[in-house]
């Protein structure tokens, strides 16, 4: 789409500096891909796109050519309100996506209210080795899959199954994903303490993800100071042996 590719320069800072802003944080996108466009101005070009009869040809479009057409992409799928639609997008876009911020940009609308067969979703998008189904499934458990009425404990088995295997199809894969993984126990240190507490304390997550997700819990809001506290007393050190 050649006019969505002008709008998108039209749309770039003059001033380099958040371009290799950007370039410094996604170390996994080549820099030459990077427009620097930001994201309200893009999240506005989004629903110029959204009108346009080009939107079906635009998703279509794959590869894309620069990180911002992914972002668009990523924030498209946002906008889809039928749930196996929405499904259906993030599985032909995942294999095109090549670092972190596209990836966690997806957090479709139509996600909301459909507990089960998201969750059988996301065992399918963690269940093989590629870098960003798997942080984008772990991510879809923090963000959808977190409350009173969906959260359950068998959860953090899968996760932390996720964060314990290996990812070799993108740069530092393993990193990206094991960096989901800690947030997302941090994330649920916060809502369901007595559920993953035990995780930390029987020292059953890698020591990586372990002390990742400490550290995330002491930089959170949402947890009590005791907990933090305790939190501290937990931290994998040198000559603590492997676990």
């Amino acid at each position: 789409m050649e006019w969505i590719k002008s709008r998108l320069d039209e749309l770039a800072d003059r001033d380099t500096t958040y371009r290799q802003f950007n370039t410094r944080i996604l170390a996994t996108v080549a820099p030459q891909t990077v427009i620097g466009v930001r994201m309200p101005r893009l999240r506005r070009l989004a629903r110029e796109v959204e009108r346009s009869p080009d939107r079906n040809a635009f998703l279509e479009e794959l590869p894309h050519a620069s990180y911002e057409e992914n972002q668009l992409h990523a924030i498209l799928i946002c906008h889809i309100s039928d749930y196996r639609e929405a499904i259906k997008q993030v599985d032909t876009f995942l294999p095109y996506v090549d670092n972190w911020a596209t990836c966690d940009a997806m957090s479709p609308h139509a996600f909301k209210g459909h507990p089960e067969g998201l969750f059988c979703d996301v065992k399918r998008w963690v269940g093989g080795t590629r870098t960003y189904p798997a942080r984008f499934g772990v991510g879809v458990l923090m963000k959808y899959l977190l409350d009173d009425q969906t959260f359950d404990e068998g959860m953090l088995e899968l996760a932390a199954e996720t964060g314990n295997a290996a990812y070799h199809d993108r740069p530092n894969g393993s990193y990206y994903v094991r960096m989901m993984v800690a947030w997302y126990f941090a994330c649920v240190l916060s809502q369901h303490p007595a559920a993953a507490l035990p995780w930390l304390e029987q020292r059953r997550l890698g020591r990586w993800v372990h002390n990742k997700t400490i550290q995330k819990a002491i930089e959170s809001r949402c947890i009590p100071e005791s907990t933090k506290t305790y939190l501290k007393t937990l931290r994998w050190r040198h000559g603590d042996g492997d676990f």
